[in-house]
């Protein structure tokens, strides 16, 4: 009995590291967003994967993008949906954390920004120097999807304007 005790623990404890191994690295097997290419080591702190119940694994920078995903997989359930803690960078269960809605820090492709932390006090830090509402996953996914539009366009003004300032603008006729 006690050997098999100690057999549980021992593959827990290779699973949980196992687990805190990925979610550092992850960063590095998927360097960038499947949407919009940003890099997700440099967004570490709003980054997001996400594991579909037929095992496959999906990078994000940021809840927007997860949230395109979310709505465009409609037929696949996802198994775990991790985000990046805001004040240490690590991945952490994304319906577990404390979200803050706003504030006065510009999101991550969203003008609304919205922030996860691991620890409620932490959230709470955050909201104090910063402003900002404290809420669960699922109003901070309600929220992505109310700015999806404005969201959107703001991304897309951005972009075109990089391309302007870059000289890479070409007229495109249509036929």
């Amino acid at each position: 009995m006690k050997k098999m005790l100690v057999l549980l623990v021992a593959v827990s404890l290779m699973f949980t590291t196992a687990g805190f191994l990925f979610a550092d690295d992850d960063a590095k097997t998927h360097p960038s967003c499947i949407y919009c290419g940003m890099d997700r080591v440099k967004f570490a702190h709003s980054r997001m994967l996400i594991e579909y119940d037929d095992n496959t694994t999906v990078p994000f920078c940021s809840l927007h993008c997860a949230a395109v995903d979310l709505a465009l997989k409609i037929d696949k359930t996802p198994k775990s949906i991790m985000v990046g803690d805001y004040a240490t960078k690590e991945l952490i269960d994304a319906e577990k954390a404390y979200w803050v809605l706003g504030g006065a820090k510009m999101g991550v492709m969203s003008k609304r920004a919205k922030w996860a932390f691991a620890a409620k006090d932490g959230a709470e830090r955050f909201i104090s120097g910063n402003g900002g509402t404290l809420i669960s996953f699922d109003d901070a996914l309600k929220a992505s999807y109310e700015d999806m539009n404005a969201d959107t366009k703001m991304i897309r003004d951005k972009r075109k304007m990089k391309r302007m300032k870059s000289g890479d603008m070409h007229e495109h006729k249509h036929n």
